[in-house]
């Protein structure tokens, strides 16, 4: 007989503190994704697993353009490779973090082994987008877009559309935010591409 499982129809982050515990290696926090697909999971740089729940119809329909025209651009411009928000990415820090959209540039995706290509990429991406979902919060999407920053990422994009802002993280810059509807350019990072969003 088919059980409903005690997380589902859980809205609301969940974040699990398990160094009293368990200090999770790359390869354990791999397997614990691998045991349990239907979840989308991430780990802080503190070890804390994160339980994020799953997104609407409508979000998901915006995380798939994004995608998608990140994508379209990138196979014009052949400068590197796109992710969804399945892949998870190590950070330096440790955190093992999954953006609802990331590029990382061709030569440091080939610089990694063919083993850190099957897993969970050990870079931060040099572009991404996190999209606010109805059911985030902002501050905790501020913090990872900072944790982002701090651990080398170029260029990143906080797509807010409850507050009609995107939030443009760049290194070593202040974070500029821009009223919704605009243009918003892949700048030097990803030459040539824009969004309206």
């Amino acid at each position: 007989m088919w059980q409903r499982s005690p997380l589902v129809g859980l809205m609301n982050t969940v974040v699990l503190n398990l160094e009293p515990i368990a200090h999770l290696t790359d390869e354990q926090f791999y397997q614990l994704c691998v045991a349990n697909r239907d979840l989308s999971l991430e780990m802080n740089a503190a070890g804390e697993l994160i339980i994020m729940p799953p997104v609407g119809g409508e979000s998901g329909n915006q995380e798939a353009d994004l995608i998608t025209d990140l994508n379209n651009w990138n196979r014009q411009a052949k400068l590197g490779k796109v992710f969804s928000s399945s892949t998870i990415f190590i950070l330096p820090n440790g955190a093992k973090r999954s953006p609802d959209a990331a590029w990382v540039k061709l030569e440091r995706w080939e610089a990694l082994t063919a083993e850190q290509r099957k897993k969970f990429p050990p870079l931060v991406p040099d572009f991404l987008i996190e999209l606010r979902s109805e059911t985030d919060r902002l501050a905790p999407i501020q913090e990872k877009m900072q944790e982002y920053i701090k651990n080398g990422l170029r260029l990143g994009w906080l797509i807010n559309p409850q507050d009609r802002q995107v939030e443009i993280y760049r290194l070593l810059k202040a974070v500029e935010v821009v009223q919704m509807p605009a243009i918003v350019s892949g700048e030097d990072i990803l030459p040539g591409f824009e969004l309206q969003v």
